[in-house]
C-alpha cells in the first residue's frame, strides 16, 4: 500500500470528524450512539423515504435554502429574529436542529416523541408583537405549517438536484407523508402529504410573504458573514450559491440577492455536486476488512 492510499482513509477522518463536530456539536458522539443505539421501535423504518433523503449530504444545502425561505414570512422572521439568537449562537441552533432531525429520523419512538415534546414546550413561549403591531406565536399551527413546508419543499428540492440516489415520484411523494408525521406531532394541522398538496400548500401562503429589513440582515449574514475559519469558507460559499440558485426567482428578489442566469446557474450546478460528493464521502462510515 503506498503512501497516497493510506493517507486517504486518515483524510476522509479527519474532513468527516470536522464536518460532524459542526453539525452535531460536543454532544454529538453521545447522541449518534443513543440514537441509533437504543433499541425499540421507530416512527420510520429502514426502508422510508425520510430516512434516505435526510441521511444525504444534499441536506447542507437544503438547510441553508430553508432558512432563506423561511425568513420571508415576517411573523416567523420576527419570532426568529427576537428569539432564537441566530447571530450569537448560530451554530448551537443548528445542532439543535440538526439533532432533532436526526431523532426523530432515526430514534427510538420515545426519544423522537421526548424530543417533539422539547420543541412544542419552547415553541410554548416564543411569542411577541412586530415592530408593524401583528401578534406572533410560535406555536400557532399556521406559521408552524408555513416554517414546515418551506423546510420539506427545500429538502426535497435539494434531493432531487444533488442526492446520491434520487428517489422516483412515488419516494418523494412517500418523503411528504413521512415528514407530515412529524408535522402533526409539533402542532401543524393537516400537513401536506404529497408533493402537489405541498405545492398547493406553498402556493397558499404566498400572498402572506413579503421582504423585510430582518430578513434581508439574516440573508446577508448566513450567506455572507458566516462564522466559520477562513480555510472553511470557500466550500460553504459552494453550499451558499446553490441554495441561492435553488431559490424561485422571486424570493430572491425579495431577499436582494442577485439575479442569476441561466449559464450562471449551470456553472453553479456542478460546484455543489462536486462539494455534496466529497461531504458524503468524508462522513461515509469506514469500510470493515473482510
Amino acid at each position: 500500500m503506498d503512501a497516497s492510499t493510506r493517507a486517504a482513509p486518515r483524510l476522509r477522518e479527519r474532513l468527516g470528524s470536522a464536518v460532524f463536530a459542526r453539525v452535531a456539536g460536543p454532544a454529538g458522539p453521545e447522541n449518534r450512539a443513543r440514537i441509533h443505539g437504543t433499541p425499540g421501535p421507530r416512527w420510520f423504518g429502514p426502508d422510508r423515504p425520510i430516512r434516505i433523503v435526510h441521511g444525504d449530504a444534499s441536506m447542507f444545502i437544503g438547510g441553508l435554502r430553508a432558512l432563506l425561505l423561511q425568513s420571508l414570512h415576517p411573523l416567523a422572521m420576527a419570532a426568529v429574529e427576537a428569539h432564537s439568537g441566530y447571530r450569537g449562537d448560530p451554530w448551537g441552533r443548528l445542532q439543535r436542529t440538526s439533532t432533532f432531525l436526526v431523532v426523530t429520523t432515526y430514534g427510538t419512538a420515545d426519544h423522537a416523541q421526548q424530543a417533539v415534546d422539547r420543541v412544542r414546550s419552547v415553541h410554548g413561549q416564543v411569542r411577541g408583537t412586530t415592530p408593524s403591531g401583528e401578534h406572533y406565536a410560535a406555536a400557532d399551527p399556521h406559521l408552524l405549517g408555513w416554517v414546515h413546508v418551506a423546510e420539506v419543499e427545500s429538502f426535497l428540492l435539494a434531493h432531487q438536484r444533488f442526492g446520491a440516489e434520487p428517489l422516483d415520484a412515488a419516494g418523494y411523494d412517500g418523503y411528504v407523508a413521512d415528514t407530515a408525521r412529524v408535522a402533526e406531532a409539533l402542532g401543524v394541522t393537516d400537513p401536506p402529504r404529497t408533493r402537489k398538496e405541498l405545492t398547493a400548500r406553498l402556493g397558499a401562503y404566498r400572498g402572506e410573504l413579503r421582504p423585510t429589513g430582518e430578513a434581508r440582515e439574516a440573508a446577508r449574514f448566513i450567506l455572507l458573514h458566516p462564522p466559520l475559519p477562513w480555510a472553511a469558507r470557500a466550500p460553504y460559499a459552494v453550499l451558499a450559491a446553490n441554495a441561492v440558485a435553488a431559490l424561485p426567482r422571486w424570493a430572491r428578489t425579495s431577499l436582494g440577492l442577485p439575479r442569476l442566469s441561466g449559464m450562471t446557474e449551470a456553472c453553479v450546478a456542478p460546484t455543489g455536486h462536486a462539494l455534496t460528493a466529497t461531504i458524503r464521502w468524508a462522513m461515509a462510515p469506514p469500510r470493515r476488512s473482510p
